[in-house]
């Protein structure tokens, strides 16, 4: 399942949830695998790892692990580039929409605000 291999992610994050960790797991697998739109993305959920992961379009792989915490779980989201072609436009690619690492660290904590 994981696109993590020897691939360093382009964005990583954390934070903590005052939430068991299965119970986030569901709630993280709940909110992709019911994503409305027209861009539905091959959701996969590895219950034993804890990880639910994300893929679509041709270079984006999102991986979100909930480990157990003290105050609850901790969330941890990568994001991939698993291009299989044309692998070094993504960098370059992202490289003009500035900003693109802020804008996914704030999505998540949001979504991690969402998931408490």
């Amino acid at each position: 399942m994981s696109g993590r291999g020897a691939r360093k992610p382009m964005v990583e994050g954390s934070g903590v949830v005052a939430a068991p960790a299965d119970v986030v797991l569901e709630r993280v697998f709940e909110t992709f695998k019911s994503q409305p739109g027209d861009y539905l993305p091959n959701v996969e959920v590895d219950r034993p790892r804890r990880t639910v992961a994300m893929q679509g379009g041709w270079w984006y792989r999102g991986e979100y692990t909930v480990d157990e915490d003290p105050a609850g779980s901790r969330v941890t989201h990568r994001v991939y580039n698993v291009a299989t072609r044309g692998r070094w436009g993504v960098p370059l690619a992202n490289r003009f929409f500035l900003g693109y690492r802020d804008k996914v660290r704030a999505g998540f904590a949001e979504f991690l605000e969402s998931l408490g």
